[in-house]
């Protein structure tokens, strides 16, 4: 545990020295949500019911800007391959990027969500599940998004084959978020939704660690 810990800091100052990566994103969700109401016009209605699948959009969109840096650093400077042979387990550092990953994007993502729901109009019964769903997908998005930006390591023109990669693997993400919103709005049962959120973000938790180290043994050899 104080490997992980130490890990998470690590990635954690280096973004906070770098910080253009998290107020890219936060932009990015930002300014894609703002737009919306330009296109669609300002009626509340017709805002109210697309705001929920515009903020999910927007989050799984954003979540993505980063994706590719996961990694590549490490990789370009040769600290990938120290971490490779030292006695950690690679699956334990990979869980620190994630973590520290989600912490410089999610997390914000998850804090400017509220300003954005009210912009969108979203009706009150949907906001707080709308803030469940998100840190339940959010955490998944970042795990899942892992494998691909492993996957990619290296390869020419890495971004473009990292968004198709993991963009149908969001979609279940994408499908439930959006649902336990509507369903809250349409006084129906959440618990159904949040708990397949929860899954899918404790499965992609067990699993996708493993993947990641996977390819990234393979990238570095």
């Amino acid at each position: 545990m104080g490997a992980f810990f130490n890990m998470v800091r690590r990635d954690l100052n280096l973004a906070f020295r770098q910080g253009m990566d998290s107020l890219m994103v936060v932009a990015f969700f930002v300014i894609a949500v703002v737009l919306f109401p330009f296109g669609v016009g300002p009626e509340p209605n017709t805002l109210a019911r697309i705001a929920a699948g515009t903020i999910w959009v927007a989050a799984l969109l954003a979540s993505m800007l980063s994706l590719e840096r996961l990694f590549q650093t490490d990789y370009e400077d040769g600290s990938l391959e120290l971490m490779a042979l030292a006695p950690i387990p690679l699956e334990v550092t990979v869980l620190a990027k994630v973590t520290a990953h989600w912490l410089t994007t999610g997390l914000p993502l998850l804090v400017t969500a509220p300003l954005l729901a009210v912009l969108m109009q979203l009706p009150d019964d949907g906001f707080w599940v709308l803030m469940a769903a998100l840190a339940l997908g959010t955490p998944t998005l970042s795990f899942i998004g892992a494998v691909g930006a492993a996957l990619v390591l290296g390869s020419r023109r890495g971004g473009v084959l990292l968004s198709l990669l993991v963009l149908p693997l969001y979609i279940p993400v994408l499908i439930f978020g959006v649902s336990a919103v509507e369903a809250a709005i349409g006084d129906l049962t959440v618990r159904p939704h949040l708990l397949i959120l929860a899954g899918l973000m404790v499965g992609a938790v067990a699993l996708t660690p493993w993947a990641s180290a996977a390819a990234l043994r393979q990238a570095v050899e």
